[in-house]
Order: C-alpha cells, then sequence, then structure tokens
C-alpha cells in the first residue's frame, strides 16, 4: 500500500527540522517570503532604499524584457564522457548565445548516465526515451543535433557547420578531430575568426597527455583531480578519525575538475572574442585543461611548498589559517562558526561559556589562545573544537543559530538539499527555481550564477534536449538541407 502523502507547512526554520522523511511533500512545501516581510529585515538593516533599488534592477522575473550580452554569438559544443565542454557551453548559452550541441547518432554516453544504474532516477521525453538527469541539467539552452564524424559526410557537415561559428568548444581526446580533418588547424582556415576551446584533464601534450585506455575507456575528471593534488590533501587526518581508516585522502564526489574547467574555458573564449572582436580580427586556439585549472585555485599549497618543502597536510573541515573556522557537529547536523578576527572569537566564548563554563576557563584562559597566530596550532586547534562540540552536541542548528547570532557571531547551518530547496532566501530571489520543460515537464534547477546582472542578466530557456531534436532546424538555417535530405542522411547513419 502506498505511503499516504503528509501535508505540511512550514511558517518558520524550526518547522522544517522534522522535515526528512519521503512521507512529507516535497518541494515546494510553502511559499517565499512576502516582499512586506523582505522590506521589514531591510528596515532593520536600515537599507529599504538599497534593498529596494536592488529587488528593481536585479530582479530574475525582470530578466525576459532585457537584452542578452551574447546574443548573435554562435557557439558549436562537441564531445563525450565530460562535464567540462557542456558547462562552458551552458554558462555562454545563459548569456545569450546560440549553442548547438553536436552528438553521434547513438547519443552522448552521459545521457545513459544516472545514479546506480536505476532508470526510475531518469526523466523520460515525450516519445518514452530517457535521459540522466546530469546531462539534462547541464546541457542548459543548448540545441541538439547529431552527425556521425566517423563518416566523411557527417565530416563534411560539421565543417559547413563550423563556417558559422565564433565559439567551438570539444572534449574529445587528443589530436582526434585533428586525424579527422576537422580540428583547429583545418577549420581555421576555412574560419580563421574562430575560437577553438579544447577541454581536457592533463593535455593534449606533453608526457602525460590525455588517452584512452587499451579498451577505449577515456580519461576522466577523477584523473584530473588526483593529478593536481587536490585530492591529496581533501579528507580527514588520521587522528581526527580514531575509530575508522582516517588519513584517507577524499575526491569531490561530483565532478568538481571538470566544472572548474568548464569555467575557465568560458572566461577564455570570453576573452579571445573580445580580443578578435576589438583588436586582431582574428580567432585562436585555447587548451584548458581540469588538472591545471584546479592548481590555480590551490595556489596557496604551490606556493607553500615553494616557500619551505611543506606538503600540506589533510585537515579535514579545518582551516589551518583561522580558529574557529570550520563546521562543528551538533544535535541534528552541523554548524559553520567562525572566528577569524579576535572580535568574533571572544564574542564565540562569550555565547558558549554562558552554558558550558568550564570553556571560558580551558579556553578564553589560555595564554596560547590570546595570540591569534598561536592558536591556529594543531593542538589549539583540537581543543577549540572539542570543547566546541561539546556545547553543540546537546543543541539543534536552529538553537545554535539564535543563541550565535545574539551575540553577532558569523555562523550558520549546514543546509540538506531538501533545506536547500525550502531556504526562505533562495526561494525569494529565487537562485531554487523552476520551469516547465516541453519535453521532461516540471524540472527543478540551480539558477543562472550571472542572472542577477543588471542590463544584461543571463537567463536558463530550458535544460536538456530530447537526442537529434533540433537537427531540422540547424541543419536547415545552416546548412540548407531540407527534410528529404535528412531523412537520406538519418538512413544512411550520418544524422
Amino acid at each position: 500500500m502506498a505511503k499516504k502523502v503528509r501535508e505540511v507547512e512550514i511558517n518558520s526554520r524550526e518547522d522544517t527540522l522534522t522535515l526528512m522523511g519521503p512521507d512529507v511533500r516535497p518541494w515546494p512545501v510553502t511559499p517565499p517570503p512576502s516582499p512586506e516581510e523582505v522590506t521589514a529585515v531591510y528596515a532593520r538593516r536600515k537599507a529599504e532604499e538599497f534593498g529596494k533599488w536592488c529587488e528593481d534592477n536585479l530582479r530574475i522575473e525582470y530578466a525576459r524584457g532585457k537584452p542578452e550580452a551574447l546574443q548573435g554569438v554562435r557557439v558549436i559544443s562537441c564531445g563525450l564522457w565530460r562535464m567540462g565542454h557542456k558547462f562552458a557551453a551552458g554558462l555562454l548559452g545563459e548569456l545569450g548565445a546560440e549553442v548547438i550541441t553536436v552528438e553521434p547518432p547513438t547519443g552522448d554516453p552521459m545521457r545513459k548516465l544516472t545514479p546506480f544504474g536505476r532508470e526510475e532516477y531518469m526523466l523520460e521525453d515525450k516519445s518514452g526515451t530517457k535521459c540522466g538527469l546530469d546531462f539534462i541539467h547541464e546541457v542548459r539552452n543548448a540545441y541538439s543535433v547529431t552527425l556521425n564524424l566517423e563518416t566523411e559526410k557527417g565530416r563534411e557537415l560539421y565543417t559547413k557547420l563550423a563556417q558559422h561559428a565564433d565559439i567551438l568548444i570539444e572534449e574529445y581526446p587528443p589530436a582526434y578531430m585533428d586525424e579527422r580533418g576537422i580540428g583547429y588547424r583545418q577549420l581555421s582556415q576555412i574560419n580563421p575568426k574562430l575560437i577553438y576551446c579544447w577541454v581536457g584533464e592533463l593535455g593534449q601534450w606533453g608526457p602525460m597527455k590525455d588517452k584512452v585506455s587499451k579498451y577505449g575507456q577515456w580519461m576522466l575528471d577523477p584523473f584530473g583531480q588526483a593529478a593536481c593534488s587536490f585530492v591529496h590533501n581533501t579528507g580527514f587526518p588520521e587522528d581526527l578519525l580514531p575509530r575508522g581508516k582516517g588519513g584517507d585522502p577524499t575526491r569531490s564526489g561530483v565532478w568538481f575538475a571538470d566544472y572548474v574547467a568548464g569555467e575557465q574555458t568560458a572566461v577564455n573564449a570570453l576573452a579571445a572574442l573580445y580580443w578578435r572582436d576589438e583588436f586582431s580580427g582574428e580567432g585562436q586556439f585555447i587548451e584548458t585543461t581540469s588538472a591545471e585549472a584546479l592548481m590555480e585555485i590551490l595556489d596557496f599549497d604551490i606556493t607553500w611548498y615553494g616557500f619551505n618543502k611543506s606538503i600540506k597536510a589533510r585537515t579535514g573541515g579545518w582551516d589551518p589559517n583561522l580558529n574557529q573556522y570550520a563546521w562543528n557537529p551538533c544535535k541534528d547536523g552541523y554548524m559553520m562558526i567562525g572566528g577569524q578576527t579576535d572580535r568574533l572569537w571572544y564574542r564565540i566564548g562569550m555565547c558558549i561559556e554562558r552554558e558550558l563554563p568550564i570553556f571560558g576557563r580551558l579556553i578564553h584562559e589560555d595564554p596560547l589562545l590570546k595570540e591569534m597566530a598561536a592558536r591556529n596550532a594543531l593542538q589549539a586547534l583540537t581543543k577549540t573544537y572539542t570543547m566546541t562540540a561539546m556545547w553543540l552536541r546537546n543543541i539543534n542548528r536552529l538553537e545554535a543559530e539564535e543563541k550565535l547570532m545574539q551575540y553577532e557571531i558569523a555562523a550558520g547551518p549546514l543546509l540538506y538539499i531538501d533545506e536547500v530547496a525550502e531556504f526562505p532566501h533562495f526561494k525569494y530571489r529565487p537562485w531554487v527555481n523552476v520551469l516547465e520543460d516541453e519535453e521532461y515537464g516540471t524540472l527543478m534547477y540551480s539558477e543562472a550564477t550571472t542572472a542577477y546582472q543588471m542590463r544584461t542578466p543571463a537567463r536558463v530557456k530550458w535544460l536538456g534536449r530530447p537526442l537529434g531534436k533540433d537537427n531540422a532546424e540547424v541543419f536547415m538555417k545552416y546548412i540548407g538541407l531540407g527534410q528529404s535530405e535528412l531523412r537520406e542522411l538519418k538512413e544512411q547513419g550520418v544524422v
């Protein structure tokens, strides 16, 4: 017998604490805060005029009537298995570029990717074809066409399509396109203004360049994460997990390196577009790798090693430069508490020692901990976080946040994804949003991070497309193919 879904109403953050089961009606449980409630917040913070100005200029509801920054820019995106090129093209598509995703007639294998191989976690289009959620979420605002690049006719059509492109983002193995006569060296001869971006894990050149295994498996994101120390220094030190294995490195569960590379690729492409249109009149070739993109945000580790040969150790959620500045376990989850300044540090102590007097004696009366630099030593971090956890273990996140806010301490709860979806702030802006897709129905998604622009805001128009949905429109528009020709090409396995 199916469970009866429980109807709930949320009037405060406290009401969300028990909403952790499948018997609760899913999002949206409650509407966002009213404008009157938010105006009251502005008033309390003496920011009524500025708050209203921001809302009048930045609200997503007004984006549809504004121009797009990249309107008229044409982008081709092609590659298999990976997320970098998809994310890069999606960012440009959100900003108004016309993005065309090129897949083989069998589709990108990422379409079949679903957690634990469970087909019930996939979406169906109108024809009943299933597609994985990761693929649908990241191929934003992109048209879908199919071409078999292993055929001469497929490569011919791809070349004709590339003649119309401003930016081409590719994520095949090194030299794959070049060997088939459709890489940058060939395409730039017929389209000198083409900005060609290749995305990979380690690179197309060098002694450890990207490759495929003898079984044909491509080099994927985890290799990029592992090659740049990101995995090595992420995780808990052994002494923080005495009952477990401890000390083991931890890679990001999502393909974090690919997404960082995709972001960098979009930045590179926009810089090249500016250079082309304002100065040179020529396109160029760009290479972005996941390992090196991550290395750029790990530059502190590299600088540290260069300074005195120190190798950054794994510190879990701790920041080795600040105490406190990490999440702490509490009764129903975790709390982030920031004591990055002396003012905040002592306010944390004032708050905690009201209910845990020993905190004041062991922490604030310790002469070592009075010096900001000294209290970042490992033994000082251990002592502080141990005492903080003693206080938090008997209270929930909401209680902890209310107590800490009374002392104007930088603190906030770590939210579960269902709580993020119901978080009043994200629902009001709204960062968590839904759209009605003509193929996949109601889809929930995170808004474009570039949506809060005053004059040319980004916007999400659709998420994903059924495979080859736009063959007729795109090939007719740019190559002049008719319906009968498309039918013949499909029979030949070209599209």
